[in-house]
């Protein structure tokens, strides 16, 4: 979603602001644009990327120590120079960039029409600007007061940072369900949407709350509700390396990420597994044990791919601790009125922990007296701030668009979660224990599958042209059919389905000819033989067939056109192999097409607006 930075302090701003944009562009955007104050407000804005915007500025960049920059991704108005911010007053005395949406803006609009203000943009953020100067002018008031007095007449969703020309030493943000991080440096501050513009300049962080106000100079901070509250933020420390942050020799952030997998999902099993006992260990939910022993079940809530990884940890909870899970769109569970109880224990789900619907959704559950966990990756995060308990995935920065490694680690720890619970339960088998020692071996044998890429290559190419995918997978490896049907269709633009293979005769049958590729997840399961008749039937209309088998099966190499194989593993940790060789699928078919890989076309990394 839309990126945010500021500086102030003792550096040049504009190319903080720059370089902080840079570090933001993974979060998809359509525009660019900074404004520096030095006297006067310098603003440069264009559509397009921020290299767009560097080249509109041009050989001589806009000097001053203080500024603020933001990448867009269009919500009201379409993406253009005029639409980008930051966002003028009409005096030109406030310059606003905004993230979230306005909702009664329009009606804030008519009011200020009425008092002579026009508009230059079609924005909800230029109505906020325009408002914020005048309650400014009209009562006569400090910059800071205004921008408490309009928020207090706003309804909806921001996180915002503004300057003032006719108080030039200051920076003022706030927020209400869009992260504000705030980088407290040596004489300077630095204002962002996540951490990535900050680590470069200090691991000092201030994460703001809902209702709160920040006042920043050069050598203060003062953090505020807009109560006007003087509040005591804690102060914590960003495990994060800038060298996470580059693409370290590969072309591109996904195929990284997708080489990073055997490292995250050994760090995100790192110091939970006791080998001696084969027990695991979260730290995260020790004080929570009494009430997840109670539950009397469990509800997932999750968007996109993390909604794929609570399809598997339904799988995983009601396999290894026999208790009912439900697995809900957190867009949908926000308005439904759903029936929760404090017997229940709702766990929300999501790479960003700043997925504005998951929030919601973990907001209700908390004021309907459920106990609310979150598997988030981002520390600090709203989500993780929001939770009773949870635990953290550790996956570390995730750039490209397309969830990749942040799916295995998700996995990884529901794995772990369904452990834990097992044991807590008194469900534990000489099975499961079996499970947490080959869950161990997983990282190995990812490695081993990522040794297919050429493999894939070769697959891609053949198929690079398709219109259309199928992909079909039955028990642990369903979700992983969804999971793979989604990375295509976000980075090649390919239209794809996932579906239950034993639900292929009740429609997606029809669609199979010979320009239709089949994607089977076909491992050596306890559905083995039925996933065979299923490549049968598609063979018999003259489809193409792709499988991903066990290693050493030569049934299905016979039937499909090209196979796959992965390393053997108990069913229930299958989707960590399967879901590897389709993402190397996706990436390189979308790099086939000639489409942008980890920023695909109007797709956000964190939607934190519905």
């Amino acid at each position: 979603m839309c990126g945010i930075v500021g500086y102030i302090g003792y550096r040049e701003a504009y190319p903080i602001l720059i370089g902080g944009l840079r570090r933001l562009e993974y979060r998809g955007y359509d525009s660019a644009g900074v404004a520096v104050l030095n006297g006067h407000l310098q603003v440069y804005k264009k559509k397009g990327k921020v290299a767009d915007l560097e080249q509109h500025v041009g050989p001589q960049p806009p000097e001053g120590f203080i500024g603020i920059g933001h990448t867009r991704w269009a919500t009201h108005g379409e993406p253009n120079d005029i639409n980008a911010h930051p966002h003028l007053s009409a005096s030109g005395k406030f310059v606003l960039i905004h993230n979230g949406i306005i909702e009664n803006y329009a009606a804030l609009k008519q009011e200020l029409s009425s008092k002579g203000y026009t508009f230059a943009s079609d924005t909800d953020t230029e109505v906020l600007v325009q408002l914020i100067e005048y309650l400014y002018e009209h009562h006569q008031v400090p910059a800071e007061e205004a921008v408490r007095m309009a928020l207090d007449k706003v309804v909806g969703a921001y996180g915002i940072v503004l300057l003032c020309k006719d108080e030039p030493g200051q920076l003022i943000a706030a927020r209400k369900s869009s992260p504000i991080v705030i980088g407290i440096g040596q004489g300077e501050y630095i204002v962002a949407s996540d951490a990535t513009p900050i680590v470069q300049y200090t691991k000092d962080v201030v994460y703001l709350n809902d209702g709160e106000i920040a006042i920043l100079t050069a050598h203060s901070h003062t953090i505020k509700t807009l109560g006007n509250v003087i509040q005591t933020p804690e102060l914590q420390r960003l495990d994060l390396e800038l060298e996470a942050l580059e693409k370290g020799g590969y072309p591109h952030f996904m195929l990284k990420e997708i080489f990073e997998q055997p490292r995250s999902i050994a760090e995100s099993m790192r110091g939970r597994i006791d080998p001696e006992k084969e027990e695991v260990w979260l730290g995260g939910l020790v004080d929570v044990r009494e009430q997840l022993r109670a539950a009397k079940r469990f509800i997932f809530v999750a968007c996109g791919t993390s909604w794929h990884a609570g399809l598997v940890g339904e799988y995983l909870f009601e396999s290894y601790a026999r208790i009912p899970v439900e697995v809900e769109y957190a867009s949908e569970f926000r308005y439904r009125d759903p029936i929760i109880t404090p017997e229940d224990v709702v766990i929300a789900i999501s790479q960003s922990g700043e997925t504005a619907d998951t929030l919601a959704a973990v907001e209700i559950a908390r004021e309907k007296g459920a106990l609310v966990l979150g598997v988030v990756n981002a520390v600090g995060s709203s989500i993780a701030r929001a939770t009773h308990a949870g635990v953290y995935i550790h996956a570390g920065p995730e750039i490209g668009v397309a969830s990749t490694k942040a799916f295995t680690s998700q996995v990884t720890v529901l794995t772990l979660m369904a452990h834990y619970l097992a044991d807590l339960k008194g469900t534990a088998t000489p099975g499961l224990r079996h499970s947490l020692r080959e869950l161990q071996q997983i990282p190995e044998k990812v490695k081993s599958i990522l040794d297919t890429n050429d493999k894939i290559v070769e697959i891609a190419h053949t198929f690079k042209d398709a219109s259309n995918f199928l992909y079909l997978g039955r028990g642990f490896n369903f979700p992983v059919a969804l999971e793979g049907a989604l990375k295509l269709k976000e980075i090649s633009y390919i239209h794809a389905e996932g579906y239950p293979a034993a639900e292929m005769k009740h429609g997606p049958i029809a669609l199979i000819d010979e320009h239709m590729p089949v994607v089977f997840l076909a491992t050596k399961d306890k559905s083995y033989e039925k996933i065979i008749s299923n490549i049968d039937q598609v063979v018999s209309r003259k489809g193409s067939v792709i499988a991903v088998v066990s290693e050493g099966d030569t049934l299905i190499r016979e039937l499909a056109d090209w196979v796959i194989e992965i390393p053997h593993t108990d069913d229930s940790l299958l989707p960590l192999l399967t879901c590897i060789p389709l993402q190397l699928l996706a990436y390189h078919i979308a790099l086939m097409r000639g489409c942008n890989v980890d920023q695909p076309r109007n797709l956000a990394k964190s939607v934190t607006v519905e």
